[in-house]
């Protein structure tokens, strides 16, 4: 009997290569950014019951927003940080199980202190998409594909978290009559999602590969920390104090100013908290900046759309909908973000990822600047929010993938985490400044119609300058290129991580 001649060809299925992305890695990611949208949705139509559950008036709900958007802006660069040097995965679940915990103890809270507290811890769960696409993205690294991979993937992850948001908008009213209007056991079911995705992570999604011998920059975390709850929450004291308190200024400018001292620290340090220089890339600041810019519109115009469309149009202006057909009104908004951002997942293998950036923030603006002329009907108002929409839902998955691909190895995670910061630093300031505006020459039950021009023409003003600031970009910038290559120009693309110093502790 002879051995058979071999062909070369193969005669089994290739294996996969090694730190490729898989669809089973993605569907688990996909799976806690439902969990995340639910979150932000599931709660919306509950507020008025919880308050009277809690036996406090409406406005103090403010405090739980503030709480939340001060931990949020706090923590997300840290650990995202930390994901960086103990692998993304280990701080995605730590995440995961301080949100579950929190929303457990909302299910249990009585009072508005423990209340206040559980809401605010919640705030942790803002990490999540930049932990995920910095998971995607170094797992995709190994095959030379990670940015147009983690491009396709960041755009079905938006999609998850906008049908969870809407999922949760739609199931938590409905959930609420059926468990007999009970506001505890209503609030168990986020809680239960997020504790079933916390296994879904543990058990489907590989860890990530940080690099060794890094430290952390306590020091540096420190400053930015305090800076950073200064200027938010001076600008949550500007929304609810008004303009008139001269400490909220003075909070403020007391967190621009620790500004200085951080950068110096960082400046010098071997392995900073963030990386300033890595930061001023052609490739990066502009990525930072839009999505500071983008927070304006995307968080800061919500709240003013809505009441807009609640507004009596015997005022010459408003559409009158009442609360069930503002909902809708805001679900074909979040339809258009979905759309949005299923579009830039497809479209990102064929257009360049630059490209997709600039069309983005053009319909953004374009969204915003339609409402100037056209505000007056129903249609009008619906096409200009659609526009927006689109543009909007191709930003959000658009940024931190573009910032994942121009940061260098072992920064992925904190290049991620701080377009999430700088969005909702934007988002505060805009809310702030929205306030004050819509106040400013009102009527006794409408904020005036200058007042929502003002508005709309800012978040249109915001996205042109993102529009600018883009277009600063390499062409090349975020995509896959060779290995050392460098779309800025700048040497060394990869990190240079200074060795631990002789007896110093090595995290």
């Amino acid at each position: 009997m002879t051995t058979p001649r071999s062909t070369g060809l193969p005669t089994a299925t290739p294996r996969r290569r090694p730190g490729s992305i898989t669809l089973s890695l993605v569907g688990f990611l996909f799976l806690v950014e439902l969990a995340s949208g639910i979150l932000q949705g599931y709660y919306v139509p509950l507020i008025s019951d919880i308050v009277t559950h809690l036996g406090i008036h409406d406005a103090d709900f403010n405090w739980f927003e503030a709480g939340q958007l001060l931990l949020s802006a706090a923590t997300v660069p840290l650990l995202a940080k930390l994901g960086d040097m103990l692998g993304h995965k280990r701080m995605l679940l730590i995440s995961i199980a301080v949100t579950a915990l929190a929303s457990w103890a909302l299910v249990l809270a009585q009072d508005f202190t423990t209340f206040l507290i559980a809401w605010s811890l919640q705030g942790v769960a803002a990490v999540w998409l930049p932990l995920e696409v910095a998971l995607i993205f170094d797992r995709g690294r190994r095959t030379g594909t990670a940015a147009a991979a983690t491009r396709r993937s960041a755009g079905l992850l938006v999609v998850a978290l906008e049908v969870g948001a809407i999922a949760g908008a739609l199931g938590g009213g409905r959930l609420f009559a059926a468990l007999g209007e009970q506001v505890p056991p209503t609030l168990g079911a986020p809680a239960i999602v997020v504790s079933l995705v916390f296994f879904a992570v543990l058990f489907g999604v590989p860890e990530s590969e940080p690099l060794a011998g890094r430290r952390l920059d306590g020091g540096g975390f420190a400053l930015l920390a305090l800076s950073l709850v200064l200027v938010t929450s001076g600008l949550t004291f500007l929304r609810l104090n008004g303009p008139g308190a001269w400490w909220v200024w003075a909070c403020i400018a007391a967190g621009v100013l620790l500004l200085v001292p951080w950068g110096r620290l960082e400046l010098k340090h071997p392995d900073p908290a963030i990386d300033l220089r890595t930061l001023g890339r052609r490739s990066m600041w502009p990525i930072q900046l839009t999505a500071g810019l983008f927070g304006i519109s995307v968080l800061g115009a919500q709240v003013p759309l809505s009441t807009y469309a609640g507004t009596d149009p015997a005022n010459g202006y408003g559409l009158g909908l009442d609360a069930g057909d503002r909902s809708i009104v805001i679900g074909i908004y979040l339809v258009a973000l979905i759309v949005g951002a299923s579009v830039f997942a497809a479209l990102s293998r064929v257009i360049r990822p630059r490209t997709m950036l600039l069309i983005a923030a053009l319909l953004v603006a374009l969204g915003y600047l339609l409402f100037v002329p056209f505000h007056l009907t129903l249609a009008e108002v619906l096409t200009n929010m659609v526009i927006a929409g689109l543009g909007s839902g191709a930003l959000v998955a658009a940024l931190p993938s573009a910032a994942a691909a121009a940061a260098p190895r072992g920064q992925t995670g904190v290049a991620t985490g701080l377009t999430n910061t700088t969005k909702t630093i934007g988002g505060s300031f805009a809310s702030s400044v929205f306030g004050v505006v819509l106040v400013t020459g009102a009527g006794m039950s409408a904020a005036s119609l200058g007042g929502y021009l003002t508005v709309w023409i800012v978040c249109g003003a915001g996205a042109l300058a993102a529009f600018g600031a883009l277009l600063l970009v390499p062409r090349s910038a975020f995509s896959d290129s060779e290995p050392g290559s460098d779309p800025d120009g700048d040497a060394a693309a990869e990190p240079i991580v200074a060795p631990p110093e002789p007896h110093a502790p090595a995290v």
